[in-house]
């Protein structure tokens, strides 16, 4: 990656620039099955989407704050690198009633209604399905998304040195966040084609790093696995060597 990255969006730009068609995230739920596949231009275009909507539905924009109230999930990735790319601090697992917008799952809708800003509520179901009738309070991210552009442009520059991520109690800068995924990357060995197999859930910074941040610094990519308790041994090592995983963190 370039070393004038400063943000994870600027991390994903340039993996775009390198190599749209590689794969970046593959995703497995291993309470109902799924797995999905995004590559780099995929994943961006998602990015891409969320972003739009975030700045132009939402209003949202550089020094708002929004509690991630999601589980590891290929959509909360989008969602993190979406607010990296308009400039909104991200709060993991944060107070809604503190926050300007929450993003909420299945499990923490109720949680979310403390929000007095907008909120989004993510089916998490297989195929990004949207939910039967939105949530009472929520708008459904499935119902809108899909029509957002597929480009992206801040309405103001984002600054790399301002609040980006809050977790385990830490609050990090754009800034802050790359140099650490880089640390991280290079203490789990990782580099330009490795492909992780994280089993951490992302409510900590290493889950988010190991499972996002950390491969996406190294030009690697991540196998991220929900559920995996779930999964016989056996199952797990043929899993590694089907997905072609080069490291592990469970």
């Amino acid at each position: 990656m370039n070393a004038s990255d400063r943000t994870p969006a600027d991390l994903l730009r340039s993996a775009l620039a390198a190599d749209p068609a590689r794969p970046l995230v593959t995703f497995y739920d291993d309470a109902t099955g799924e797995r999905v596949e995004l590559s780099v231009a995929t994943f961006a275009n998602w990015v891409a989407k969320t972003a739009n909507l975030l700045q132009g539905e939402l209003s949202a924009g550089p020094g708002d704050r929004l509690a991630l109230l999601l589980p590891a999930h290929w959509q909360t990735a989008v969602w993190l690198l979406a607010c990296s790319s308009v400039g909104v601090a991200v709060e993991v697992g944060g107070d809604p009633a503190d926050a300007d917008v929450v993003v909420a799952g299945p499990d923490t809708l109720e949680a979310g209604l403390a929000c007095s800003g907008e909120r989004i509520a993510l089916s998490l179901a297989p195929l990004g399905r949207r939910f039967p009738a939105p949530p009472a309070g929520y708008a459904d991210y499935a119902v809108e998304v899909p029509s957002q552009g597929d480009r992206f442009a801040p309405f103001v520059p984002v600054d790399a040195e301002a609040p980006a991520l809050v977790v385990d109690g830490t609050e990090r800068s754009g800034t802050q966040l790359v140099e650490q995924a880089r640390v991280d990357a290079a203490a789990l060995g990782l580099a330009p084609g490795s492909r992780l197999l994280s089993g951490l859930d992302y409510d900590g910074w290493q889950g988010l790093s190991s499972g996002l941040y950390a491969p996406l610094a190294a030009g690697g990519s991540v196998v991220l696995c929900r559920n995996l308790g779930q999964v016989a041994p056996e199952a797990l090592e043929k899993r590694v060597e089907s997905e072609r995983v080069t490291h592990t963190v469970l």
